[in-house]
């Protein structure tokens, strides 16, 4: 059962334009989020899906250099960018991450593969609200081209799973359970804004660590609410 990870990347951002390749510790964020995804178990493929815009030529260049599969697609229609990716790869799962994400979750991620294999079901829900950053998205590929087919309004095109959170019923459908101490919903481990980069930066910083484990990020932003506290107030854009 081929598993594979499309992350969406593109250097177009309204509130932190380029921050996919900005610099983080001794690398760069593209380069944490790429380094986390090929450590996790049970993964064939790590792509990258970017636009066809002139503006994610370096995207494309980057992934070259680092020998990273890349794949260039819609900007806008993002799902379809996502369904042509995996398409080349056959894959019986897919998962998604966000470029913006530079800490995702490796241990959880795993965690959601083998659970999805074993159950042979379409999506995993995650049964509590985690810190914004960490968590993946895991869903089958029939299910992904059903969404595809079905999806048609902007936001279903715009955000790869929604459709399946909308239509909860049309898919077959298991519930993870996050560890206990993931579980603090209020702290802010993304890349959208200034403030974001502020906090992720001195994350990089400390460790000086791509692989460094989730769980140890969260409690370094407990133990230091001075740096949590920096972008607490961020809200995230809503889907429209």
């Amino acid at each position: 059962m081929k598993t594979i990870v499309i992350i969406q990347a593109r250097m177009g951002s309204s509130r932190l334009p380029g921050k996919i390749l900005m610099p983080l510790g001794s690398h760069n964020n593209l380069y944490y989020v790429t380094a986390r995804c090929r450590s996790i178990a049970g993964v064939d493929e790590v792509i990258v899906a970017t636009s066809t815009l002139p503006q994610d030529d370096a995207v494309e260049q980057w992934c070259s250099e680092h020998q990273i599969l890349c794949f260039r697609g819609s900007e806008e229609d993002v799902l379809s960018r996502y369904i042509e990716a995996a398409k080349l790869y056959e894959p019986a799962f897919v998962v998604r991450v966000t470029a913006d994400c530079p800490f995702v979750d490796v241990e959880m991620a795993q965690d959601m593969i083998q659970f999805i294999k074993e159950k042979r079901v379409d999506i995993v829900d995650l049964g509590a609200e985690l810190p914004r950053g960490l968590a993946v998205e895991v869903v089958s590929y029939s299910a992904l081209q059903y969404i595809n087919e079905h999806g048609k309004k902007l936001r279903h095109r715009e955000h790869v799973t929604y459709y399946a959170y909308e239509f909860k019923e049309r898919f077959s459908r298991v519930v993870y359970q996050p560890p206990a101490n993931r579980l603090h919903p209020a702290l802010r481990i993304t890349l959208d804004t200034q403030e974001d980069y502020r906090v992720i930066s001195d994350i990089a910083k400390h460790f000086d660590d791509p692989l460094v484990p989730s769980s140890t990020v969260i409690e370094y932003l407990l133990d230091h609410p001075e740096v949590a506290g920096i972008n607490a107030h961020v809200e995230q854009k809503p889907v429209v």
